[in-house]
């Protein structure tokens, strides 16, 4: 493959059998937290109590909350609402209301050993356009995952991202993406959902990584600050994200 031009991983991004029960157990604790989260979140919630649950339930599993102090994040989680596309801070005075989206991404590490998956929550009544937009993410997601094949170039994924998501109106944000993930927080590959079908690494058994589309209702212009990130226009983002391994006929689902 490597001789006819494919873009193929190289050994170290294929999973041992040891590493991949290490990758597992941090996938189990981290959706125990996420499920910690839905259990609690609610209209009134203070995002600071979102890092707290994450943080307190992370440690009570033994492990550590992988975004803190990651690069110089200071929480333990990313909460992001409404616009906020991504890398959103769970700050002390700032409350989810009824009818805001939201998005909780949770990364843990677990004896050396990494796992990474959100999901939206929408608080109490939401618009109709505001629950469209969480239910297709959602769409673009399992239609990614759909391409998740030995021997297919991952950019199948962002075509398949693309295609959904421009038909129901919205856009895609490609300044963020997927990325391997399971012995190192962030691997290679960075996923680019601007790829076409024929672009990007190919996927092979063995590789573990995160599959995490972005999709704004608006444009997909971005404003930045040192973390946070939001759409540009103030239109509403939404993102799912779960992690994968490609096995030798599809994938299994590692972390959701």
């Amino acid at each position: 493959m490597r001789r006819s031009g494919a873009w193929v991983p190289s050994r170290k991004q294929i999973r041992t059998g040891a590493q991949l029960r290490g990758i597992r157990e941090s996938a189990a604790i981290n959706t125990r937290v996420l499920d910690a989260v839905a259990d609690a979140i609610r209209p009134g919630m203070e995002l600071s109590e979102i890092d707290a649950i994450v943080y307190n339930t992370t440690v009570a599993c033994g492990a550590r909350p992988a975004p803190l102090h990651y690069e110089g994040y200071p929480y333990s989680v990313c909460v992001s609402v409404n616009d906020q596309v991504c890398h959103g801070y769970p700050a002390k005075g700032r409350f989810l209301r009824e009818g805001d989206i939201v998005n909780v991404d949770c990364s843990t590490e677990y004896k050396g050993f990494f796992s990474d998956a959100s999901r939206m929550f929408e608080i109490g009544a939401v618009s109709q356009d505001a629950h469209r937009l969480v239910v297709q993410t959602k769409a673009c997601l399992l239609r990614a995952l759909d391409e998740v094949r030995p021997w297919k170039p991952m950019g199948e994924m962002s075509a398949a991202i693309h295609r959904h998501a421009l038909a129901c109106g919205y856009s895609v944000v490609t300044r963020y993406g997927g990325h391997g993930c399971g012995v190192r927080f962030h691997e290679e590959p960075f996923i680019d959902y601007g790829w076409r079908a024929e672009e990007g690494m190919l996927m092979v058994p063995g590789m573990t990584f995160t599959i995490e589309p972005m999709i704004n209702q608006g444009a997909s212009d971005l404003r930045e600050t040192e973390w946070e990130v939001y759409t540009r226009d103030g239109s509403l983002s939404a993102q799912w994200e779960v992690q994968v391994l490609v096995t030798e006929d599809g994938h299994e689902v590692i972390a959701r």
